[in-house]
């Protein structure tokens, strides 16, 4: 269960670096912390001439800019944050946590500087350090969504769902537009066991996506399906089929509508789902169990579907040979 919530959270942003409800902390008057030295305004003007071309995605002539700046200020911590930044937007994870080290040294209250050392902490799995490098942005600005996310999918990341709910739900405070903030929230009461809160907070993302993901629709099927409301797991599971056309897909739908009663349409999706995938021997044994519960409902006078039955079990068998329940309805029923 853990390992498929984590999936669900990095297909979905898992590291909010550049999360909409993102705020920026206002820089702190008369602390203890080791000072930049105070750029000049040459060297500002050269700082926002990278900002904007980090922002157009040229980070080659950001990168060039901010070591411009280093190197007539080598305490610039503005240019270790960009410099940091760019490795993040790179995914270049190391390079980014060893430029954001040498910021949050030179400048310890800078929210920008522990934020980013964090997030390439996180990525290079050192979950303990990105915690108090969150923990430290955090005491700069309490109310930064994107710091309280990361904070709780690193407990998250470490096993600790106990620990990221208080983060994961001052994240939705902060920000309940914002549909990772629902995902992470609803990932922690999941793993707390707390699923009517989980599917609320999975639905509530889901209504912000133009698209939910294919992973969110499975995690919703999931609650539902525990809660046994399978009406709306069919209706779900007919808008997974149109997002992700897959036999996995087709598969949860026949299953779906098998436990609805609607055993055609089941069988159908089971077909459709061996089309996509013929080594899917799951589907077919949805395919099986159909056909066998329209040759035991004919009294079994209907040969085609018990035909149907044994050819679908045995090359399910065929293709999974460990399948002790299978072979007992073989067995019994002599397919």
């Amino acid at each position: 269960m853990l390992s498929t919530v984590l999936k669900l959270l990095f297909t979905t942003s898992l590291v909010a670096t550049l999360a909409g409800c993102h705020a920026i902390a206002p820089k702190t008057e008369g602390n203890l912390a080791v000072q930049s030295v105070e750029m000049t305004v040459p060297q500002e003007v050269t700082i926002q001439a990278a900002e904007i071309a980090v922002e157009y995605g040229d980070y080659d002539e950001a990168m060039r800019l901010f070591k411009e700046v280093l190197e007539d200020n080598p305490v610039a911590t503005e240019a270790f944050v960009g410099i940091g930044d760019i490795y993040l937007a790179k995914k270049e994870w190391k390079q980014a946590e060893q430029v954001f080290t040498r910021a949050a040294k030179l400048d310890p209250r800078n929210f920008d500087a522990q934020y980013g050392h964090g997030v390439s902490l996180q990525m290079t799995k050192r979950f303990v350090e990105a915690i108090r490098a969150y923990h430290r942005a955090l005491t700069i600005s309490p109310e930064d969504a994107g710091a309280n996310l990361n904070i709780a999918t690193t407990y998250l990341q470490m096993g600790r769902p106990k620990s990221a709910v208080v983060f994961a739900e001052r994240a939705v405070e902060v920000c309940g537009e914002d549909a990772p903030a629902h995902i992470t929230l609803a990932a922690t009461y999941q793993l707390l066991g707390r699923m009517d809160d989980a599917l609320a907070e999975y639905i509530a993302a889901s209504e912000m996506m133009s698209e939910p993901s294919p992973q969110l629709m499975r995690n919703i099927i999931y609650l539902l399906t525990q809660e046994k409301r399978y009406r709306e797991v069919v209706n779900t599971t007919e808008q997974l089929v149109r997002v992700d056309p897959s036999s996995g897909s087709y598969e949860q739908l026949g299953w779906a509508q098998f436990r609805l009663g609607d055993y055609a349409s089941s069988s159908t999706a089971y077909i459709t789902a061996v089309e996509f995938d013929e080594e899917n021997w799951r589907a077919m044994n949805g395919i099986g169990v159909n056909a066998l519960n329209a040759w035991l409902l004919s009294e079994r006078k209907n040969s085609g579907s018990y035909e149907d039955a044994r050819s679908a079990f045995r090359k399910s068998l065929a293709i999974n040979p460990d399948q002790p329940k299978v072979i007992t309805l073989v067995l019994r029923y002599g397919l």
